[in-house]
């Protein structure tokens, strides 16, 4: 199996509470995925993320079929981190780390993705065509919306 990563980091002026109210809750994903994912939470979640939280999605990750997507909290440190970890969907294996510090210019946070695809052995042509392209694409528009949403 191969193992793919990719991280993310931006600066936003706001306080680390509003920067853990807004990405703790999984009620503002849609709100900064790409239209092209269709991404809908499907599952009620609560007010407050907790570890151990099952949250399901239906997404169009490729060529527009749908995919029911379910994820689990497995590690919340309030305002500093959390992990969500692909159940069921379509990845063979999704690591999900949202970091959060504070810095002299407000919040910097750090997206680490670490995943799996499920074609071996074709898994790294998959992802240097198609897959790799599309999670960097997620988060190229997750900093655009993010600007747009908390400007400077």
């Amino acid at each position: 199996m191969k193992i793919f990563q990719i991280k993310s980091k931006q600066t936003l002026n706001i306080t680390l509470e509003e920067s853990w109210d807004f990405f703790s809750n999984p009620r503002n994903l849609p709100k900064i995925t790409p239209p092209w994912l269709k991404l809908k939470v499907t599952s009620n979640v609560p007010e407050k993320m907790y570890a151990g939280m099952i949250i399901t999605y239906k997404v169009y990750p490729f060529l527009g079929i749908p995919s029911n997507w379910v994820t689990e909290i497995t590690q919340v440190k309030e305002k500093n981190f959390f992990i969500d970890e692909q159940r069921f969907g379509p990845y063979k294996f999704w690591h999900h780390q949202h970091h959060f510090r504070e810095s002299d210019k407000g919040i910097e946070m750090e997206d680490i993705v670490t995943y799996a695809l499920p074609f071996d052995p074709l898994s790294r042509s998959v992802n240097n065509l198609l897959v790799g392209k599309k999670v960097k694409e997620i988060f190229d528009h997750r900093e655009k919306v993010l600007s747009k949403l908390f400007p400077d």
